[in-house]
């Protein structure tokens, strides 16, 4: 495909996700509806679009209007690529005199909605615009190194033989950020022999302020994929035990932690399958923290979508909370960088429950190369 053919496969892509379909699914339907299309070409049209989702609302501005063929016309604007939209071939019609380009400001050119300037500048103060502009970029790729595994060493040379160049990352003793290769990861030795997970540098950051000691009773309550629970496996010797409220998004963690040499025991009821020393709770949030990797989730997001989403985290800790004894420690994650889920969330448990007190508590933004994350560690007092 042409470079003109690309951007106009992914106009047709963009259109799809702007009638309310996930941009995941439009692009694997648009593969299987053009299977001319090398993976080359797939991955070329993949980057278009999420190069247009991270940076919707500037690129409208750019592009003269909202719609999947102007927000393309931004992205080629953008970066001086407008002779793409010369309609030869299958490449897309000239601009028309509708579509006249202006120079995106203020938060249009940080790509930020504007009800979410106030929870946002809450959180980041005075990084808010160097944060929100680092957001209109592609995240890096990181890897965790397991230690049951390989050494950092071992494992940085054995990405190098599949083809990956990664550097140790200072964000976690255990990451490593991808330089080139990114896309041979999950078909190289390194991966399949459980030498690294990809798992974001901060998510690792979060794990480690953990206090895990060996002999530890780990419940990971809202485990998903089982990232975190993989990353505590490697830090201490433990009991871990894993639960989500929709088991399905654990299917993979079995497969998962017998690659990377650990025992994790799936519990559907975690209030009888106690006791436990610490809970982690990486509870479900708005993803601010993630909009590089998942820019939809910054233009679905509304108001009344945080709310519910506030009680939901309130909620879990709650949970967490009653399975706890004296001496039990509460962690608490999110992915965000709204302050209201994050410190604010804290404080209001803190209020809601005596004899707790907080040992730590640190927000991570892109600024320090990962994702935005926030994690705080909470002990129930004894006695």
């Amino acid at each position: 495909m042409t470079p003109g053919a690309r951007a106009a496969a992914a106009i047709d892509v963009l259109e799809a996700v702007l009638a309310g379909r996930p941009a995941e699914v439009a692009l694997t339907n648009w593969g299987r509806a053009n299977r001319y299309a090398g993976s080359g070409d797939r991955a070329a049209v993949r980057d278009i679009v999420f190069d247009v989702l991270r940076c919707r609302r500037s690129l409208a501005v750019r592009g003269g209007g909202e719609g999947a063929r102007a927000l393309v016309l931004g992205w080629a604007r953008e970066r001086g690529q407008e002779a793409l939209f010369d309609g030869q071939g299958h490449a897309p019609a000239p601009p028309r005199a509708t579509e006249a380009r202006a120079e995106p400001a203020g938060l249009a050119a940080l790509d930020c909605p504007d009800w979410l300037e106030g929870p946002l500048r809450a959180g980041l103060g005075d990084g808010f615009a160097a944060v929100m502009a680092a957001m209109r970029q592609r995240a890096p790729v990181f890897l965790r190194v397991n230690p049951l595994r390989a050494t950092q060493g071992a494992a940085i040379a054995a990405l190098a033989a599949d083809g990956v160049e990664a550097v140790a990352h200072p964000l976690a003793a255990s990451a490593l950020e991808v330089r080139a290769g990114a896309r041979r990861v999950q078909q190289g030795r390194a991966y399949a022999e459980g030498m690294v997970e990809l798992q974001d540098a901060a998510s690792q950051a979060v794990v480690e302020m953990l206090p895990l000691r060996d002999g530890m009773a780990v419940l990971d309550l809202c485990a998903g994929g089982g990232g975190k629970t993989l990353a505590m496996a490697g830090r201490a010797r433990l009991r871990l035990s894993a639960h989500d409220a929709d088991p399905r998004r654990m299917a993979d963690l079995p497969a998962r932690a017998e690659r990377a040499g650990v025992q994790v025991r799936l519990v559907e009821r975690p209030e009888g399958a106690g006791p436990w020393d610490l809970v982690l709770t990486d509870v479900p949030c708005s993803g601010s923290g993630s909009w590089r990797r998942d820019p939809e989730g910054k233009w679905a997001l509304t108001p009344a979508k945080l709310e519910a989403l506030l009680e939901v985290q309130a909620g879990i800790m709650d949970r967490a909370a009653a399975l706890l004894p004296a001496d039990g420690v509460l962690g608490y994650a999110t992915c965000s960088m709204i302050e209201a889920e994050n410190q604010g969330q804290v404080r209001a448990f803190l209020d809601r429950h005596a004899g707790w007190e907080l040992l730590a508590q640190r927000a991570f933004t892109p600024l320090e190369g990962g994702d935005g994350f926030f994690g705080a560690v909470l002990r129930r007092k004894m006695g």
